[in-house]
């Protein structure tokens, strides 16, 4: 598969950050539509397991996440891990009245975990009033995106990057994607806020 090099320049705090990510060529990049792009992947809202069996466990397409929408999404390793509970949900629920200000119709976080546990998590963080959870049950969302990650050496299994993006209609207008997961510095809500 042939790749292609996306680097990004922006300035953080009066600091140039550039980043630098190899991206396979059918990975997601600033300018791609989500909605067509990956119109068969679905995503299952963060739920109680009544919750899931009323709705017979449905799952939200894609369309009706992105469509007609300005969107402000991250995705990150795990719920209930160090750097995603203590640093990256944190860092959108704060400046959620930031977002709305700026328009945003809803700020979303989403990772390879089962609807249940993003609802469990999202308790404990007491963010669900502010940011909508989503599952990424079997990971297919993030290998559509080419965002997905490798971490059984750290005893997570197959996961997500950390990353962040601002869609508007579907289409990709931003994209931050750390260089490892255990960092964060590109994909936390104060800078991709700078980039709305």
């Amino acid at each position: 598969m042939a790749s292609a090099m996306l680097k990004r320049s922006m300035v953080v705090n009066g600091i140039r950050v550039l980043g630098t990510r190899a991206f396979a060529s059918s990975s997601v990049t600033v300018g791609t539509d989500l909605v067509s792009t990956i119109s068969d992947v679905s995503l299952q809202k963060a739920r109680t397991w009544d919750e899931g069996v009323s709705s017979k466990f449905s799952t939200t397409p894609i369309k009706d996440i992105f469509k007609d929408k300005k969107v402000v999404i991250f995705g990150l390793p795990g719920a209930f891990t160090g750097v995603c509970s203590a640093q990256h949900v944190p860092s959108y629920k704060k400046n959620i009245d930031k977002f709305k200000a700026k328009g945003i119709d809803s700020v979303i976080c989403v990772s390879v975990n089962d609807p249940y546990v993003m609802n469990g998590w999202a308790d404990k963080l007491g963010a669900k009033d502010a940011i909508e959870f989503y599952g990424d049950l079997d990971g297919s969302f993030h290998k559509s995106l080419n965002l997905e990650k490798d971490l059984c050496a750290a005893l997570l299994g197959h996961r997500s990057q950390r990353w962040s993006a601002y869609v508007e209609d579907g289409k990709v207008k931003v994209l931050n994607v750390e260089e490892v997961p255990s960092d964060f510095k590109v994909s936390g809500g104060e800078v991709i806020l700078g980039q709305i």
